[in-house]
């Protein structure tokens, strides 16, 4: 027999026994479940605040708002660690805390709104904060129905002409409809029918954002072609501005037949970000913020309530009593907020119009203060910045710019929210994501947290462990054995 060869150089010898196997890899799904309860508890305590500022007993109404949230975010919990089992932990539960303090809110202005009501002898109107509830239970169908039923995000990109398509029929359909079907509060953004209103511009700003990141991947060349360069930017050929333009054109159409500022201005942003990260160039973005300046400047000349709007910004105490009502008290919310704020019930947030939907972070600011409403806000930073990081983790190209574009669609959307709450920039009419009151916003929300986990659940997942085929007979390495003497080997 042959003695055994010595190990080669560099070799790291077996130890007895042979090698461990590597530990399975971590889920962090435990991690969001102690989140998830984390958030159910600030909600469940918040709930009782209110009532207790109220004066009000603690009634089964509180547990069963209380008892409705833990089982849907339960629910969804299980539909993650099922169907998304590596996604990002904090995803889920940022939303539900977000998600929990608008219930909060809107169960504190529905006592208001009571209150009100029986001083001024009238009908007690039903509570907005019960169809929350059902609105967030139809969201989490809506959520765990696309983590089950969409297996491979990446397959999303072969319908995104399809999608794109959908989107500006769902934009247009509020356009072309008569006035008293589509427009509430001077904007056409809603399909009413008896019982029934739904507005489609939610939807459709997910299904554009898909379009977008597929066009960009499959023509990128097109939009990377060097142009002339001007003060050290390179711009783009005129030729290769088709697109850009056409989206502009969309989105000033959409704000002139809708009269719908705030998602036009949200649609052109978000494919301007998604823009510049597929491109990284700056002259895109030159481009575009020439062709948003274009825009304002003629709805501006144009349109009387784009004016309206802007002279209400200006000068919201001109006209108090009629266009700069909301703004104003917003404004005085704010200031009696102060640092701290007065507390959950001991404010006053039903005195803001629309406090419920555009306004919510008013009544945010006037009972929690600037430091509750910067927590709000920190949350919001948060998702946008693991939204980032998902991807920037993410392997493919599509799968990036989606990622991008749901994240930073939210941010533009949380900014602009803001910004008009705090007469940083005119008032737009959007609403801020999972908190205000609404069920298309929400709907459209949970299915856009639905995308996110699944590309999350694609960059955090180990890649696939790939099998050795083995060696052909005629390549398996030979070795030369001397015979020993006196014997056979």
């Amino acid at each position: 027999m042959s003695a055994p060869a010595p190990p080669s150089a560099g070799a790291f010898p077996s130890p007895p026994g042979g090698f461990a196997p590597a530990p399975p890899p971590s889920t962090r799904r435990n991690v969001e479940l102690l989140l998830l309860g984390l958030a159910a508890v600030v909600t469940t305590v918040s709930l009782v605040l209110v009532e207790a500022s109220q004066e009000q007993a603690i009634t089964w109404e509180i547990a069963k708002l209380g008892a409705a949230y833990l089982a849907l975010f339960g629910v969804a919990h299980l539909a993650v660690r099922r169907f998304a089992a590596f996604a990002d932990p904090l995803l889920l539960p940022i939303v539900a805390l977000l998600n929990g303090l608008g219930l909060v809110l809107i169960h504190r202005l529905d006592l208001a709104e009571k209150q009100d009501a029986i001083f001024a002898s009238q009908p007690i109107p039903s509570p907005d904060a019960n169809q929350q509830v059902l609105w967030t239970g139809l969201g989490m169908v809506v959520f765990t129905g696309l983590l089950i039923l969409l297996r491979d995000y990446r397959t999303l990109a072969r319908y995104a002409y399809t999608l794109g398509l959908i989107g500006l029929v769902l934009l247009a359909i509020p356009a072309i409809l008569p006035d008293r079907f589509s427009q509430v509060n001077g904007a056409k953004i809603w399909i009413r029918l008896p019982g029934f209103s739904v507005q489609p511009g939610e939807f459709a700003k997910i299904l554009l954002i898909i379009f977008f990141a597929g066009v960009l991947v499959a023509k990128r060349d097109l939009f990377t072609a060097a142009g002339k360069h001007v003060f050290g930017m390179e711009l783009p050929r005129a030729r290769d501005m088709g697109p850009m333009l056409a989206v502009w054109i969309v989105c000033v159409g959409v704000l002139v037949l809708e009269k719908d500022l705030g998602t036009s201005l949200l649609i052109f942003c978000t494919v301007l970000c998604m823009l510049y990260i597929a491109t990284e160039r700056v002259g895109w973005v030159a481009v575009g913020t020439i062709l948003l300046a274009i825009g304002f400047v003629f709805a501006y000349n144009a349109f009387g309530h784009v004016r309206v709007r802007v002279e209400t910004w200006l000068h919201p105490f001109a006209d108090y009593n009629n266009t700069g009502y909301q703004i104003s008290q917003s404004l005085f919310g704010l200031a009696t907020g102060g640092l701290a704020g007065t507390g959950l019930g001991s404010g006053r947030p039903s005195q803001v119009p629309f406090a419920k939907t555009d306004f919510i972070i008013s009544a945010i600011g006037e009972e929690l203060g600037l430091i509750g409403l910067a927590a709000v806000l920190m949350l919001f930073c948060v998702f946008v910045i693991r939204g980032l990081r998902t991807a920037i983790a993410v392997r493919d190209s599509f799968g990036k710019l989606l990622a991008a574009g749901l994240a930073f669609t939210i941010a533009i959307q949380l900014f602009v929210v803001v910004g008009g709450v705090t007469k940083l920039i005119p008032l737009t009419g959007l609403t801020t994501p999972f908190v205000s009151y609404g069920g298309s916003s929400l709907l459209a929300n949970y299915a856009l947290l639905a995308l996110l986990i699944k590309v999350s659940d694609a960059a955090r997942a180990p890649a696939p462990v790939r099998k050795r085929a083995p060696e052909p007979l005629a390549d398996a390495p030979t070795e030369m054995v001397r015979r020993p003497k006196g014997g056979t080997a």
